[in-house]
């Protein structure tokens, strides 16, 4: 089906003098002029927009499609809670109510352009009325998990040195905890329906304010969201993405690999912290003028998520390998799904064997999407492509992935290496634009001519690439990337602690989870093992956030380490994975 509003209509002309490598759209993805517009572009003979929001220039624009009538009635945003709790919004009704929320951010709270607020939101309605609101007003978004301790929260405050933050009121007690340490927080807004002492009702404010709000102009290169993301040394570094990175490279790469129409419900069950929901569940679908379904899933639970897609007409699902590592293990036969046609799972690998039982069930397959925060999606298997089992798909437009040496040599398929992006001479579409206040760690990502992930694989004759793991210590649990560092510190806060490792450790439904290995104190020697185990898994879920938890500990009486007294993580890790 072709797009409903052509890229001239958006004024959305660009030129980035890319190689012919760098990009790559089969036509049959786009409408025969689009994909002459793209031609143009790939060409160089078309220029890039000095100014794009993605609010305006495609949000308002499906809502003007909307009222000539040229949409299906579908709607824009569709919420449930299973309880009964159903929000259904139109693109029209999007934009009323999020100009009514930009009012607040900038008449009631003082924000202006260039302004960080952190939000920290679980999967509400509201999440998306501030998203849409802060780009609307040029507000640099900071998305956090629920799961946030106080200590994080402090430590993404500061660093970010953010004005604002929006949360609920189970978390504004946390808020409350720190904010004398940060001098920058001027303003705080809890979504709740009660009230308290320093906090604005944002619910309130909003319902109570004026539509009237004019689009801020925005440069295509100016900051849009910071995602903290975990590193193997030190605290999650930040991770700036621009309007031109994340709202309008899905304008024509997107459809590789969510290849959607207004007519699509599309509904993605990662948590609102990561890229993932930014992705899934707002830029990309929205591009195309699809219906974004969410389920408030304040728990993953496999009978309310079979039974949603059995009540509901989701024909697009999204989802880690744990979530469906779950689902097959259910009787899927008491089960008809409405409308699904198209199932996704991203984060980390899937397991083959889960990948034949769910379409051995449901007839249904799995693709697969490969991704991280800086870069978005880079290798994917769209529909109709042929699924290799193990394989995460070939590389998506605007990216020539390659597999390098340490040299940064290309490697003939067949042969194992990092998995890396060009990125010189022509920094490509969306790339996230820096770590902020880290150059020195941006140019660390940098290896001659290419992005290097961390990630090492193979691609065959055919370009599929295969991930064969992580090159540094970093875990990814059920789609959680968690650094080995931040769990660490939160142990050696306990008096029981001398010293501990943290690695990744095989588990049958996450993938993998964090293990740590653990020096004890001389004076807990003693102590009952299975009640000290527990007892430092709940100070870690009290330090920080609780999915970084170790959910194995193992007591050792010391660490392998190097002559210069590193402790040797690897050794441990392949320990674990049998790799000895």
């Amino acid at each position: 089906m072709k797009l409903l509003f052509k890229l001239q209509s958006l004024k959305l002309l660009w030129t980035l003098k890319p190689s012919n490598k760098t990009f790559h759209v089969h036509p049959r993805l786009l409408s025969s002029d689009v994909y002459s517009q793209y031609e143009s572009f790939r060409q160089g003979k078309q220029e890039i927009p000095k100014y794009f929001n993605f609010a305006s220039d495609v949000l308002d624009k499906w809502s003007e499609i909307e009222k000539a009538g040229k949409r299906p009635s579908n709607p824009a945003f569709w919420w449930v809670n299973g309880k009964g709790e159903e929000v259904k919004w139109s693109f029209e009704e999007l934009g009323f109510l999020s100009r009514k929320v930009a009012n607040v951010l900038t008449k009631e709270c003082g924000l202006q352009k260039g302004d960080r607020l952190i939000l920290i939101l679980p999967r509400i309605p509201e999440w998306w009325l501030v998203k849409v609101a802060c780009m609307r007003a040029g507000i640099v978004i900071i998305p956090g998990t629920s799961q946030l301790s106080a200590k994080d929260i402090l430590y993404r405050l500061q660093v970010s040195k953010a004005t604002c933050i929006i949360t609920t009121d189970k978390l504004a007690p946390a808020v409350d905890s720190v904010a004398s340490q940060c001098q920058l927080l001027k303003t705080k807004l809890m979504v709740s329906k009660g009230s308290r002492e320093g906090w604005l009702n944002f619910t309130e404010m909003y319902q109570n304010q004026s539509a009237d709000h004019s689009c801020i102009k925005t440069k295509i290169q100016d900051p849009m969201i910071i995602f903290f993301t975990s590193g193997t040394t030190g605290f999650p570094k930040m991770a700036q993405h621009s309007q031109g990175s994340l709202g309008f490279r899905p304008l024509l790469s997107e459809r590789y690999w969510l290849d959607l129409t207004p007519s699509n419900v599309v509904w993605n069950t990662a948590d609102t912290g990561w890229i993932l929901t930014s992705i899934a569940s707002f830029f990309d679908p929205w591009v195309f003028g699809s219906c974004i379904f969410m389920h408030n899933l304040p728990q993953t639970d496999s009978a309310v998520i079979l039974n949603t897609l059995c009540r509901f007409p989701i024909d697009t699902l999204i989802g880690a390998p744990t979530l469906f590592r779950m689902l097959v293990q259910n009787d899927l036969s008491k089960y008809k799904f409405m409308n699904l046609k198209y199932c996704i799972s991203g984060g980390e690998p899937l397991n083959p064997e889960v990948m034949e039982q769910w379409k051995s069930q449901t007839g249904l397959e799995i693709c697969e999407v490969y991704g991280q925060t800086e870069m978005g999606v880079i290798c994917s298997v769209y529909g109709g492509m042929k699924i290799k089992p193990g394989s995460m798909g070939k590389a998506a437009p605007l990216y020539d992935v390659q597999i390098i040496d340490k040299n940064a040599n290309i490697l003939p398929p067949g042969q194992q290496g990092e998995i890396a992006i060009r990125s010189k001479p022509i920094r490509p579409l969306g790339f996230f634009s820096e770590y902020l206040d880290n150059p020195k760690k941006t140019a660390e990502t940098e290896r001659g001519d290419f992005y290097v992930t961390g990630d090492r694989g193979i691609m065959d004759e055919e370009g599929y690439f295969q991930f064969i793991g992580r090159n540094d210590d970093i875990i990814i649990s059920s789609g959680y990337r968690i650094g080995p560092f931040e769990v660490e510190n939160a142990l050696i806060e306990h008096p029981a602690v001398v010293e501990s490792a943290v690695v990744s450790s095989p588990d049958p439904l996450r993938g993998e989870v964090v293990k740590a290995f653990v020096v004890l104190s001389p004076n807990f020697s003693s102590t009952d093992k299975k009640s000290l185990i527990s007892d430092l898994q709940d100070h870690v879920k009290k330090t920080t956030a609780p999915y970084k938890y170790p959910r194995k500990v193992e007591f050792v009486k010391e660490l392998p380490k190097t002559i210069t007294g590193k402790i040797k993580r690897n050794e441990l890790r392949d320990k674990e994975w049998g790799r000895t």
